[in-house]
């Protein structure tokens, strides 16, 4: 077996030309700025280059750069194409010079390629051909590099990533906003109307006459202690008593210019919730003065839901409620449900909700708004993945 190296040997792609070249009938006016430019023949034609025999007085050195013009004869029109080039080689025994193309455009390499494509295959080239030739795009796009980041720099990929995470956060929060009203619609009932609520009691004016507050506003009062103290004329003291001489005129015009007071007290320990007669104001008899709310007692909410949401609202649901003026959200239980006219039907129903935490009394009156969540909550969640043994 002969394992001896032939160092004589040479790999394909190490000899083989990177552009055929080709014998073309062509000449090139050497563009050297004095007004006897010579015109040399073209040995031979590359889309990468070409040679020339130098004849005459001109000299040319390696590395230098050159212009002409390649002129071709096609259908006896003449073809000019002005083309730089870089002298690469000289053959000083034959004036053979080999220069390499610089800064060709793209329609002056089509047009180079088509006439040696043609020459080489043996077809007659046509000034048609040539004119179709230099309409059409000869060329493809560059590949992008992979390896190198598609060319793009540190701070080009950083804005890149940047305005990608920020359309993507921006489509999850509008996909979060629709997902969320979606969920809305079919799982949350809200209720039409709702309010803090507290067991009130009525203090009412035994006369008529006018007000004067004897207690402050959300102040505590004890049972039997003084709320208020009134005025009223004595004639409506003996209101109902009088007869006989008592309903002369004068008699009467006397009693009504006598003044009585009395006092207004409270029939329990209570706090004063609202004082509904202002202060020096008249007041009927019978009409309610304050509303007292007894201490220690929880506030509750009532809320006001409508028939569609019957199954949504019976006793035992835990509902979510939040009232005006806070961000907390607070949770309950609907105790009672009934019709809110005791009348007749009505289209709505009206709920009484226990809170979980107690509210305090100041919240009375307050607007409340109540939601009913009948949706898969995460606790439902837990409890079916534990049901499912994960």
């Amino acid at each position: 077996m002969n394992t001896a190296v032939n160092a004589n040997v040479v790999h394909e792609s190490e000899a083989q030309r990177q552009h055929a070249r080709v014998k073309i009938p062509a000449k090139m006016r050497l563009l050297t700025g004095a007004p006897d430019a010579p015109l040399v023949r073209i040995e031979n034609l590359s889309a990468g280059g070409l040679s020339f025999i130098a004849t005459g007085h001109y000299k040319a050195t390696i590395g230098e750069v050159i212009k002409g013009r390649l002129q071709f004869l096609i259908d006896n029109l003449g073809l000019a194409m002005d083309v730089e080039m870089q002298v690469r080689s000289i053959d000083a025994a034959t004036g053979r010079v080999g220069c390499q193309f610089q800064n060709l455009d793209q329609q002056d390499i089509a047009t180079l390629r088509h006439l040696i494509t043609s020459h080489l295959s043996g077809e007659i080239v046509s000034m048609g051909e040539v004119l179709a030739t230099l309409q059409r795009d000869n060329f493809t796009k560059a590949r992008k590099n992979k390896g190198e980041g598609s060319g793009m720099g540190a701070f080009a990929r950083l804005r890149a990533v940047t305005f990608s995470l920020g359309i993507f956060i921006v489509g999850l929060a509008a996909f979060g906003y629709i997902l969320k009203t979606v969920y809305g619609l079919y799982f949350v009932s809200h209720a039409s109307a709702g309010m803090v609520m507290l067991p009130a009691m009525d203090v009412t004016m035994p006369r008529e006459g006018t007000v004067q507050s004897l207690a402050a506003i959300n102040g505590p009062v004890a049972k039997g202690a003084p709320l208020a103290s009134f005025s009223t004329s004595m004639l409506e003291m003996l209101k109902g008593s009088l007869n006989g001489d008592d309903l002369q005129p004068a008699k009467i015009e006397e009693l009504y210019g006598k003044q009585m007071s009395g006092t207004l007290t409270s029939p329990c320990d209570c706090v004063v919730a609202k004082q509904l007669v202002a202060d020096g104001q008249f007041a009927s008899k019978g009409q309610v003065i304050f509303q007292l709310v007894p201490r220690n007692t929880a506030a509750n909410v009532e809320a006001r839901f409508t028939y569609r949401q019957f199954n949504d609202v019976k006793p035992g649901t835990h509902v979510n409620f939040q009232v005006a003026g806070e961000d907390k959200i607070r949770g309950g239980q609907i105790v009672s449900s009934t019709n809110l006219s005791d009348a007749d039907l009505s289209t709505d129903i009206r709920v009484q909700i226990k809170p979980d935490e107690a509210l305090d009394s100041s919240l009375a009156g307050r607007p409340v708004e109540v939601t009913s969540d009948r949706g898969p909550s995460m606790n439902w969640l837990i409890d079916k993945a534990m049901a499912a043994g994960l």
